[in-house]
């Protein structure tokens, strides 16, 4: 049986949920959905970066998500600033949860504003996923007061994907059959877990859409990315098996961070930190006698905001170079450029190192890992003895 997954996702949390707020306690004001407005970072002092904006802020004066508040104000200085609420998003998060666990108890939070549903087990109680989609949406609205948009499909990543096409309040689906149409023309950049960097190396390959990363050779693609190209090349493809992990243990799992002396503002120097964050950690699963599958880069920035990013890895791992080279990924993909406060990497998805796993028929790095596992011991010796700042590895 097919698997039937959706990935719920509010439209524009913050900003809607703000206006909602806003206009419960002053009815008669404007409605910052509907006028250029953005959540987030000071007016006065001009500092901050963009959380939230509107559709008009967007289409008419093309302010994006992240960039720096001053630069927003250059392009509209009319444009309304309204400070960030996060107690107020972590209740209408809760809501929105609450709600949807109530359809089913197969759900995975994966960040504030969205989620995945396994609905296969669920889907003889409704007569499509389309009408049970239509019927999330608009018990939404009319409950909660805001809009969601829901990607339906096979597997967790093209629900992801298909849940960004147009917005606000849409039901898009992307099941295997419509990727040739659907997918492949959209640009390069719109591939999920497609950062920055590994855009600018695709480029170089003429890898300009995700259907022409789909019909590359993936071990050119690996030899050019490693673990990560190889991934981006499944996803191009439609292909993840990932489950949704709805069993509260999953959130348990090993993490460290950092609040910095002075804010980092180069890739360079939040890589290093990185590295030693990896490090901990992975001596942490060692000691432990874990590994994980699930690997989080949390950033906060210089005016507090917090965003992460999250993958799971095609094998569980408690390896330092491992965990290091996922959190550089996802930091590349997540990084806004503004300035950083504090970093800090966590993993989930904890499993005893001889509990059995699926490897990918792709998978090449098994005498890597293996390679790595040894060096890790070997400095796991070396600082049981000497101390544990004793040997570093270089950056």
């Amino acid at each position: 049986m097919e698997r039937i997954i959706f990935h719920i996702d509010v439209n524009s949390a913050y900003l809607s949920w703000t206006a909602l707020e806003l206009l419960k306690e002053n009815p008669e004001g404007p409605d910052i959905r509907t006028i250029p407005a953005i959540v987030g970072g000071d007016r006065t002092t001009r500092h901050g970066i963009v959380l939230a904006k509107s559709q008009i802020a967007k289409k008419q004066y093309g302010i994006r998500t992240a960039e720096p508040i001053a630069q927003a104000l250059r392009k509209c200085p009319s444009l309304t600033i309204v400070p960030p609420n996060h107690a107020l998003y972590a209740k209408r998060s809760r809501e929105l949860m609450d709600f949807l666990r109530t359809i089913t108890p197969d759900l995975e939070q994966v960040s504030i504003d969205e989620c995945f549903l396994d609905f296969t087990g669920i889907a003889h109680l409704y007569p499509s996923p389309l009408e049970a989609a239509a019927y999330i949406r608009r018990t939404v609205r009319e409950r909660l007061g805001f809009t969601v948009n829901v990607g339906i499909s096979s597997s967790r990543v093209l629900a992801k994907m298909a849940s960004d096409f147009e917005k606000p309040d849409k039901t898009h689906t992307l099941w295997p059959r419509e990727i040739r149409e659907k997918l492949w023309p959209l640009p390069i950049d719109q591939l999920f877990m497609a950062g920055h960097s590994s855009v600018a190396v695709l480029k170089k390959l003429e890898i300009r859409t995700i259907g022409d990363l789909a019909r590359s050779d993936p071990q050119l693609i690996s030899l050019h990315l490693k673990s990560h190209g190889r991934m981006l090349w499944e996803y191009a493809n439609g292909l993840d098996e990932t489950p949704v992990a709805s069993e509260p243990a999953d959130l348990k799992g090993v993490g460290n961070s950092v609040t910095l002396s002075s804010d980092v503002t180069s890739a360079l120097e939040a890589k290093k930190i990185l590295r030693r964050l990896a490090e901990k950690v992975a001596g942490r699963l060692r000691a432990d006698n874990k590994c994980a599958f699930g690997i989080c880069v949390e950033i906060k920035y210089s005016d507090f905001t917090r965003v992460s990013h999250q993958t799971q890895l095609t094998a569980p791992t408690q390896t330092s170079e491992t965990i290091y080279r996922t959190a550089c990924q996802l930091f590349d993909a997540l990084w806004s450029q503004a300035p950083i406060r504090l970093l800090g990497i966590r993993t989930g998805k904890l499993t005893d190192p001889d509990t059995p796993v699926q490897l990918s028929l792709f998978d090449l790095q098994a005498p890597k890992s293996q390679k790595e596992k040894k060096l890790d011991e070997a400095l796991d010796k070396i600082r049981s003895r000497y101390g544990k700042d004793s040997i570093r590895r270089g950056f």
